[in-house]
């Protein structure tokens, strides 16, 4: 396998976007007709505690069923699969390489010299790159953009892929993921996102993850520990529950009356104040960034009634809910009611589902 193919790997006009995070999977297909996008099938199946540990899978078989399962609900019949690891477990540099180079010489010229960017034996890594642009100081040379991720990480997704009866077809970075879903997201921004600074905050499970944009082009990313899992542990301590009790009293909003006030405000402030610091690490890394104009809010805590006008409230940065498939058609088969609940934790999933579109198929 050639390291073009051992990680990002190629577009293919049939595939499916499967998110697998730390609390489930989450399964897109999309369609494209003309400019416009269809969403064919999704399903999101929830995942047996400790099957995913800190982003990384460590029960391949667990989490193998519960993408076989995914695929049956969503009723596809797809089985070609885009997955992400973390941006956390991958490293990425930008090379200067000649432009004369074609892509198998400037392949082998990467693994010939992969030690001076990569801290791990080449053998123990996947690697992939992507030619970005002439580089802007010598004509001669172009600008490589080169990823490196520890093969157990890819293995481990290919392995539960496999075990539910799927081919991996792309392997992608979350941070890469979510910035190719902010297309879908254009329509919530203020002038389309056009001479505007945007932060989309994906608030998943147990990680926070942070995309600044302005003039829709990417400034800045920033993963942070935290997350909804804070607040099933919350509930836990606060209700005496199990973490599977916590979890499902949460879901179906079966707690009791004082739960909002002395649980759910306080995690809501400490969210608050998590991507509040998330910006100010933004604002003092981008010197010419001191304002954000809009918030988009994601992830499976972006479900919180309210949150919305919470963090707008405490933030005072105005703020919107992610809406990725409110220009979209939806297939019967998609369900589009329960969509419609849950698309604000779809991001990553619509990232990876858009790969299937790439011109460089």
């Amino acid at each position: 396998m050639s390291i073009k193919q051992a990680l990002f790997g190629g577009a293919s006009r049939e595939l499916i976007g499967l998110d697998i995070s730390s609390s489930a999977v989450k399964l897109l297909e999309l369609a494209r007709r003309g400019d416009r996008y269809s969403v064919e099938s999704f399903a999101v199946e929830a995942l047996p505690h400790g099957a995913v540990t800190d982003r990384q899978i460590t029960d391949p078989r667990a989490v193998g069923e519960v993408i076989s399962r995914a695929v049956s609900r969503a009723g596809t019949r797809n089985r070609q699969a885009a997955v992400a690891v973390a941006g956390s477990s991958v490293i990425t540099k930008v090379i200067a390489m000649p432009a004369a180079l074609s892509d198998n010489d400037r392949e082998e010229q990467i693994k010939a010299e992969a030690d001076q960017y990569i801290p791990y034996p080449i053998d123990e890594v996947n690697l992939d790159f992507q030619v970005l642009g002439p580089a802007a100081r010598d004509r001669d040379n172009v600008e490589v953009l080169l990823a490196a991720c520890r093969k157990e990480q890819v293995e481990s997704r290919i392995a539960a892929l496999e075990i539910a009866g799927l081919t991996p077809k792309v392997v992608d970075i979350e941070a890469y993921a979510l910035e190719n879903a902010c297309e879908l997201l254009t329509h919530q921004m203020p002038a389309n996102g056009v001479g505007k600074t945007v932060a989309v905050v994906d608030v998943g499970a147990s990680t926070t993850s942070l995309l600044v944009l302005h003039d829709l082009q990417s400034v800045y990313t920033r993963d942070q520990a935290y997350g909804g899992r804070q607040l099933t542990e919350d509930i836990m301590r606060f209700y005496g529950m199990s973490y599977e009790e916590a979890g499902k009293a949460k879901r179906l909003g079966n707690l009791p009356p004082n739960y909002e006030t002395e649980v759910l405000s306080h995690f809501i402030a400490d969210m608050a104040q998590q991507i509040d610091r998330s910006l100010q690490f933004f604002f003092a890394a981008a010197s010419r960034h001191n304002v954000i104009d809009q918030l988009i809010l994601g992830g499976g805590c972006a479900h919180i009634p309210g949150i919305d006008v919470a963090m707008q409230k405490r933030l005072q940065i105005p703020c919107v809910i992610a809406q990725p498939f409110a220009k979209m058609s939806i297939g019967a088969r998609a369900k589009p009611a329960q969509l419609g609940q849950d698309q604000a934790s779809m991001l990553i999933a619509a990232g990876l589902a858009l790969r299937a579109f790439d011109l460089d198929n």
